[in-house]
């Protein structure tokens, strides 16, 4: 009868890790940490290819470095903010959809440079990866953060 019971009894979890053990602000400066991390990356990857007899060992390292950073950005937008903390808002609410619609937005321009990253060593894309995680910032904790 117990078992029963307990089938019967909605679920109360609502996030893949127990509330309250990561940070949203420690997951947001990850990203930026993660962020420079790629950009040390490049200029590495570019000062190293520009040698005369370049380190290929060493650039491998530097590529496969810089392919790590972007996927850990992809997966704090992914598993932490689109998956766990970004909750859907209906139409009806005016102001409150087009903020949930705004870090939609944003989180996918974040998710689409830091796959432009992998791709390239082209430094403007690491300026607009910081931009959209700094406009991600004040949409999702507001003007006061």
């Amino acid at each position: 009868m117990g078992i029963l019971t307990l089938a019967n009894t909605p679920a109360k979890a609502h996030c893949e890790i127990p509330c309250g053990i990561f940070g949203d602000s420690m997951r947001i400066a990850m990203i930026y940490e993660d962020i420079e991390t790629i950009e040390k990356s490049m200029n590495m990857i570019n000062t190293l290819s520009d040698q005369e007899n370049p380190d290929y060992n060493q650039l491998v390292r530097w590529v496969m470095n810089k392919e790590e950073h972007a996927k850990k950005i992809q997966e704090v937008v992914s598993q932490y903010f689109l998956h766990q903390r970004i909750k859907p808002v209906m139409p009806d609410d005016d102001e409150a959809y087009r903020k949930y619609m705004k870090q939609l937005e944003l989180l996918h321009h974040i998710a689409v440079f830091a796959m432009k990253s992998k791709q390239s060593t082209d430094l403007a894309i690491i300026d607009t990866l910081r931009e959209k995680v700094h406009a991600f910032e004040h949409a999702y904790f507001g003007d006061e953060h």
